[in-house]
């Protein structure tokens, strides 16, 4: 535990300098502090519309000041802002949120719901929450963080997706009824960040229960979405589940693709796993040697190569944050430039733009106030300190707040080149784009903790935990590797003991020691413990210890050291 301790502090102390010496260059400190008044504003405007014309539906219709059910009729809202409400420093409405959610959300209900909106928005914010919950002044299980109500919530949601993962390739479908699993009609043909973006939540699930199933099941998917890649190592965009074809065949690293590519590297972060970093490392060749043209990102024939839709997409925003936390700086402020340059046009980004004509592509001119320009803006000012990163946060507040505040909310902008407005506020507003814009310009946030800060928990009270090296996912809910650290090691060591006692065999291997969990024991692979993603004969090593990273590397893992003699 002291290694532990030592090691953290030795990221936060000797890894992270640079960025102190130039935090706010041309940003006073009273304009920093302008902007976060600015953007508190703003989040408490559309939460307290929705709390009072929409709650407990979904989501806030801002135009007609009543609400809509969109993923499922969880008050998605509340579980989408509640770690933000945190973030912001409001403890008492997180607790009143966090005890309401536990008294009204039921998940027997008979409601088709999305396999990848539920988990990402309610399994991630509901783990999310409960991470936080001792930092907000709940009081708290013992042996928090592996138990809690919230803990609990969020592994009765994930199970519920569970019969969606039951196919002959392990690839889930993409939408399940919550009390009667996959309808025998269900189609089979789901996009491709529906197949591989569960690894996070899901593993997170299963190192704090114990339970390795919700780990398994997103491990076989990733597995079986590598074997589909084409001859030059590029995936498309639709697959079928069942026979593991391609449907659609366009290759790039926006809508439908993101966040696969997203979790490849954060999983491979928060799980110490070389197997995900090497299959990320793998398409990103790809990707460069194909789809990348003038630091943009264009979409392909997944097969060929050949130039299929020559378009910037919006949700493509998200990739040069991910670039910085592999390293890549400088293709990654490139990029973010071109992507700039597109906002400042318009004052928010088309979900298309044509790069060839420079301008809107026909029936995708909307900005629905989506996050992933502001997000890659926080991780490359946090990398390089940069002030061009916050002007970018500066002109979001000020465009978002001029072109769609209204009386009951924010509304969606139907059109960027007129800023006409379109009647919904999506929860992604609250959970993301407020939260990114916030940390952008509050440097002392508890989320950028370099290890300097912890607090004990786990069923010893003996585990660091909220040292830094937070992960978010692709909603923007944090979770905190040291948590899944924390509980993996007390199972094992129950087991341990349970083993003396018993005079057996070990059950199974501690979690965060075997390869990958039961995960690489893939039936289809021959049961065999060889990664899939390494050379034959190629040996696993260390991957991602925090003292040995490059600075430019480090950003998502301050504080995250774990090893065998943790």
């Amino acid at each position: 535990m002291l290694t532990f301790l030592f090691s953290a502090v030795f990221c936060a102390t000797y890894l992270s300098p640079i960025i102190s010496h130039v935090k706010g260059r041309d940003f006073t400190e009273q304009e920093m502090s302008h902007y976060r008044d600015r953007i508190k504003s703003m989040f408490y405007h559309a939460y307290n519309s929705y709390l009072e014309n929409a709650y407990p539906y979904d989501e806030l219709r801002p135009l007609t000041c009543d609400g809509q059910d969109t993923w499922g009729s969880f008050s998605l809202t509340l579980i989408d802002a509640l770690d933000t409400l945190l973030i912001l420093g409001n403890h008492t409405e997180f607790q009143r949120v966090a005890t309401l959610l536990q008294d009204t959300i039921d998940f027997d209900t008979d409601v088709n719901a999305s396999v990848f909106e539920t988990n990402i928005r309610v399994v991630g914010g509901l783990l999310s929450a409960h991470l936080l919950s001792k930092r907000a002044g709940m009081e708290v299980e013992e042996g928090w963080p592996c138990s809690g109500p919230l803990l609990r919530m969020a592994e009765d949601a994930a199970r519920k997706l569970l019969p969606a993962f039951q196919t002959p390739t392990g690839m889930p479908y993409g939408t399940v009824n919550l009390l009667r699993g996959v309808n025998p009609t269900e189609t089979p043909v789901t996009c491709t960040a529906g197949v591989g973006t569960f690894i996070l939540e899901f593993s997170t699930l299963s190192r704090l229960t114990g339970d390795p199933v919700f780990e398994d099941v997103a491990r076989k998917a990733l597995r079986a979405l590598w074997r589909t890649r084409s001859d030059i190592g590029l995936v498309g965009n639709h697959i079928d589940v069942i026979t593991s074809k391609w449907v659609a065949q366009d290759a790039g690293i926006g809508a439908g693709v993101d966040s696969y590519f997203e979790y490849l590297v954060k999983g491979a972060i928060m799980l110490q796993d070389e197997e995900l970093l090497n299959m990320f490392h793998e398409y990103d060749k790809s990707i460069k040697n194909y789809t990348k043209f003038d630091d943009w990102y264009l979409w392909v024939q997944m097969h060929k190569g050949t130039v299929s839709m020559p378009v910037f997409q919006s949700l493509e925003a998200f990739w040069p944050g991910l670039q910085s936390l592999i390293g890549d700086i400088s293709s990654a402020t490139k990029t973010f430039h071109n992507y700039y340059t597109v906002w400042r046009q318009f004052g928010g980004l088309p979900e298309f733009y044509s790069i060839p004509q420079g301008y809107t592509v026909d029936k995708r001119e909307g900005y629905p106030l989506r996050p992933e320009l502001i997000e890659s803006a926080m991780y490359l000012y946090k990398a390089t300190g940069d002030p061009t990163f916050m002007q970018l946060g500066r002109d979001a507040v000020e465009s978002i707040d001029k072109i769609s505040r209204v009386n009951c909310g924010f509304a969606t902008v139907k059109d960027v080149r007129d800023h006409k407005l379109d009647n919904r506020m999506e929860s992604f507003f609250l959970a993301e784009t407020i939260k990114y814009l916030y940390l952008l310009f509050d440097p002392e946030n508890f989320l950028h903790n370099t290890g300097t800060e912890f607090e004990l928990g786990g069923v010893q009270g003996d585990c660091i935990l909220s040292a830094g090296g937070y992960i978010f996912n692709t909603e923007a809910h944090p979770l905190d590797p040291a948590a899944l650290h924390c509980c993996s090691r007390d199972q094992a060591e129950r087991r341990e003991l349970q083993d003396i006692l018993s005079f057996s065999e070990p059950l199974r291997p501690p979690m965060d020691q075997s390869d990958e969990m039961a995960g690489d024991r893939d039936p289809s692979n021959g049961g065999s413990r060889e990664s899939i993603a390494l050379k034959p004969g190629e040996r696993r090593k260390p991957v991602l210890s925090c003292p040995t990273q490059p600075f430019s590397a480090k950003l998502a893992v301050m504080g995250q050291v774990f090893s065998d003699n943790s």
